[in-house]
């Protein structure tokens, strides 16, 4: 702690063993509430779906279940097909994945590197559609992919109608530029020199040391297809087409309660698994851009 700052408890005091006590009980007390308040939902949803209906609707409610019934994972598998649906889930997460990495990487490269003429003023218009709402573009993108300008194709029932939309997302280029802004331009000058063309320094030199952005962007690319619902809606009326967010709410009246709880349970463990799986990525990525280097 450096001299003059000044702290809820100051340093002699949490010298002292009373004073080092309580901040700690403080401390975990204050940990132990944040915990529960993010984690008990979580466990309620797990736990509901081995209830028996009845018990689920009981108020008031039981914190643990009476009798357990894991056949209703195991119904909402099959009643709700959801492998269908998450595979459906799946498809448009991932192309949506891959158009936005490319498209995204090389407009935030070549409005960082390459400079063009009215670069700015291109990139003013794209952060300027940040400012307005996501229900004004419903209609207009709706419209678009139910006939595609100049080919005249429709789109409708199609993967490319979440693919295509996902491309433009203002907030993953910008956070891609400033990125690329803060690369060490010497490191690219060198490539330059070699003989590396402009393609290849984004592949060999760029690319390589933007892992940790790149991870951030994935993330949000995959979370934002995956519990987008209005959309899918919209562009999907084939139901053996539907992602799993519309499938739930389209097959909830004709299912039991605990069986639509189980199977959001099993919609929700891709995501958390791959927040686990990646979470160290995610953390260096959000503070790639924090510091010049």
């Amino acid at each position: 702690m450096t001299p003059g700052t000044r702290t809820l408890i100051s340093p002699a005091a949490l010298a002292r063993p009373r004073g080092k006590a309580l901040y700690w009980t403080v401390f975990t007390a204050v940990v132990v509430l944040f915990a529960l308040a993010f984690l008990f939902p979580v466990y309620w949803m797990v736990t509901g779906a081995l209830k028996s209906p009845d018990e689920v609707a009981r108020t008031p409610p039981t914190l643990l279940p009476e009798h357990w019934h894991p056949g209703g994972y195991t119904d909402a598998w099959e009643l709700m097909e959801l492998p269908r649906h998450l595979g459906n889930t799946l498809v448009q997460a991932a192309g949506a994945w891959a158009f936005q990495l490319v498209f995204c990487t090389a407009a935030a490269y070549s409005l960082s590197k390459l400079r063009p003429a009215f670069g700015k003023v291109v990139l003013g218009g794209i952060l300027a559609t940040l400012m307005v709402p996501a229900q004004a573009l419903v209609v207009p993108k709706y419209l678009t992919v139910a006939d595609l300008p100049l080919i005249h194709t429709n789109l409708l029932n199609d993967p490319l109608a979440v693919w295509l939309p996902a491309v433009a997302n203002a907030f993953n280029l910008y956070l891609l530029k400033r990125f690329f802004d803060q690369l060490p331009r010497d490191v690219l000058e060198a490539a330059e020199i070699d003989g590396a063309g402009k393609l290849r320094v984004l592949w060999s030199v760029v690319l390589p040391m933007s892992r940790p952005v790149l991870g951030v962007v994935s993330i949000f690319a995959l979370v934002a297809v995956w519990q987008d619902f209005l959309w899918p809606l919209m562009v999907f009326s084939d139901t053996g087409e539907q992602p799993i967010s519309v499938a739930l709410v389209q097959l909830s009246q004709n299912v039991q309660l605990t069986v639509l709880i189980a199977a959001m349970v099993i919609a929700s463990i891709p995501m958390v698994a791959l927040f686990l799986v990646f979470q160290r990525h995610i953390i260096a990525g959000i503070g790639a851009g924090s510091t010049k280097g």
